[in-house]
């Protein structure tokens, strides 16, 4: 049974950073690329990143390149999001999930993760 958890988030002022990890079981971590997504209230769940299952191709959304980093340590089942220089309009609750290679969607998520960013 594949279990994502989340962990790292808080509260913290503008300009501040927080580094969000992902704990993955249950599955051969290796082979999934990871993706970290957030919601904030009232809105759609948005893309923030995504690294491949080796780490070879990184994607970022537009809001959050140059600040985040995402990355992943295949050694300990674990991926991380670096968040620097955040902003209020970065509050919502982070999830990471995992997609198997040539699936089309990711298939697997966790509970998520809040981020309060405060003015």
């Amino acid at each position: 049974q594949v279990q994502l958890v989340e962990s790292g988030g808080g509260l913290v002022q503008a300009g501040g950073s927080l580094r969000l990890s992902c704990a993955a079981s249950g599955l051969t971590f290796s082979v999934y690329s990871v993706g970290w997504f957030r919601q904030a209230p009232g809105k759609e769940r948005e893309f923030v990143a995504t690294i491949t299952s080796r780490g070879v191709t990184i994607t970022y959304a537009d809001s959050v390149k140059g600040r985040f980093t995402i990355s992943r340590d295949n050694a300990k089942n674990m991926a991380y999001l670096q968040m620097n220089s955040l902003k209020p309009e970065d509050t919502a609750v982070y999830y990471c999930a995992t997609k198997l290679r040539g699936a089309a969607d990711f298939g697997s998520w966790g509970q998520g993760t809040q981020v309060t960013v405060s003015s």
